[in-house]
């Protein structure tokens, strides 16, 4: 058995530097086993809520569908999304993270994959709504997980390299959607668009059964650490909450705090910006001058690189600083500048990828710096259900954004509109957060 911390004890408020370096190294080991099963399973995640964006490209055809009904279906989402966000997040805090990860996954697989069979658009409606039941809590979930094992110094960087799985989705999936579209038109009888959805939701099945060998539940239960380095992790996290007595911890008292509604109006704000780069992009790139499905893929993949440098750069320097709120409106604006650069000069090659370039910089790392907020003054039950409750009133975004924008398109035939009023809502979150969180502890 390890002898007991004694002198070695590590301190969040202080300690030596060999203390120091003692936590750093185990949470990194900690990093490394986790985040890069995690992260593969959030990039497999994005493929599946975006490749509609890509399967649209060819099946508004097929289904009839119109940009306002594509819009609505890509909103839809949201609804089954929100209403099971924060059941399923208070859930994982009493089954665990790895039973909950692993029904999140092959539930939301199965639900993809079965879009290959819609043939109009009210099941294509149906579909978009069972996959955001499926989906629910999936997020908040590991947010909250994630918290539960790091100290409020290392949470933007872990959660950069988390949040680095939208950037990769966004690399690897347009390339991989655009090739299937491309090529695989005819095989078997069935259109390219539905082997889309196939190809694609079979691996979260088969990922999300991995998770139940894989995942632990908390790092009092993991067999791959020992009795003092638990110790070190329990200090870490409660040596931070001693620091900040002003936390929250019983879900009741958090829905009565301002701060959660601040947050979530801010997370709202987000979306918008995620809903162009996710469910627009291949159609803006289009409209730019590029026909063909494969090099729209190859495209899309181009903003998401900009932006995942980007982002590990401003989540080390908020880390650095311990500056959070600063760092996410400045974030915001650079995204709403993108988007007006969108709407601005969006038939033109060059500005729309900057465009987008410039909106999945600013997207990407406010996602990462965001979730540091909450967490200082939040823990326990109120952690976990506040986050997915800030979580699902956010993606209300995520359900009028993509509602509005597919309106303004088929109303105006341009995304100018829907760009421009992107960018609005970018610059009311960016205020909204910079001004009301001023007194945060988390700056």
């Amino acid at each position: 058995m390890d002898a007991p911390l004694a002198s070695t004890e590590v301190s969040s408020s202080g300690g030596s530097i060999a203390q120091s370096a003692t936590a750093d190294a185990l949470f990194k080991r900690i990093a490394l086993r986790l985040i890069p099963f995690l992260f593969f399973c959030y990039v497999l995640n994005y493929i599946d809520r975006v490749n509609v964006s890509f399967a649209h490209l060819q099946f508004k055809n097929d289904l009839g569908l119109t940009e306002a009904a594509y819009g609505f279906g890509v909103g839809i989402f949201y609804v089954g999304y929100v209403l099971f966000e924060v059941p399923s997040s208070l859930l994982l805090r009493r089954i665990g993270a790895r039973k909950t990860i692993a029904r999140i996954m092959v539930l939301w697989g199965l639900v993809s994959l079965s879009m290959m069979f819609v043939r109009n658009p009210t099941q294509f409606y149906i579909a978009r709504v069972a996959l955001g039941i499926a989906e629910a809590g999936f997020f908040p979930g590991i947010v909250y997980y994630l918290t539960t094992w790091f100290p409020n110094r290392y949470r933007a960087r872990v959660l950069s390299a988390f949040v680095l799985g939208i950037a990769v989705a966004g690399i690897t999936g347009g390339p991989v959607s655009g090739w299937i579209l491309n090529n695989a038109e005819g095989w078997h009888a069935l259109h390219a668009w539905q082997w889309l959805f196939l190809l694609e939701g079979v691996p979260p099945v088969l990922v999300g059964l991995c998770a139940l060998w894989y995942l632990p539940d908390s790092p009092q239960t993991t067999k791959w650490l020992s009795a003092h380095e638990k110790a070190i992790v329990v200090q870490e996290l409660e040596g931070f909450s001693d620091s900040t007595s002003h936390q929250i911890s019983h879900f009741g008292a958090a829905l009565k705090n301002w701060r959660v509604y601040v947050c979530a109006f801010g997370y709202f704000t987000i979306t918008w910006a995620g809903s162009i780069l996710n469910f627009w992009a291949p159609s803006v790139i289009r409209e730019a001058g590029v026909a063909n499905p494969w090099h729209i893929g190859l495209l899309s993949a181009v903003p998401y690189f900009i932006g995942a440098i980007g982002m590990l750069v401003v989540s080390r320097h908020s880390d650095a600083r311990n500056e959070r709120r600063l760092h996410f409106a400045s974030c915001a604006l650079v995204s709403a500048l993108g988007a007006v650069l969108i709407g601005a000069t969006h038939s033109s090659f060059g500005p729309a990828i900057a465009g987008l370039a410039l909106v999945a910089i600013g997207y990407l790392t406010c996602t990462a710096i965001f979730w540091t907020i909450p967490a200082t003054f939040l823990s326990g039950t109120a952690s976990a259900g506040s986050i997915a409750l800030i979580s699902s009133i956010g993606q209300l975004g995520s359900l009028t954004a993509p509602t509005a924008i597919g309106s303004l398109t088929a109303l105006t035939h341009e995304i100018s509109a829907g760009s421009y009023l992107v960018a609005f809502v970018l610059m009311c979150g960016a205020a909204v957060i910079a001004v009301a969180m001023r007194n945060n502890a988390a700056k």
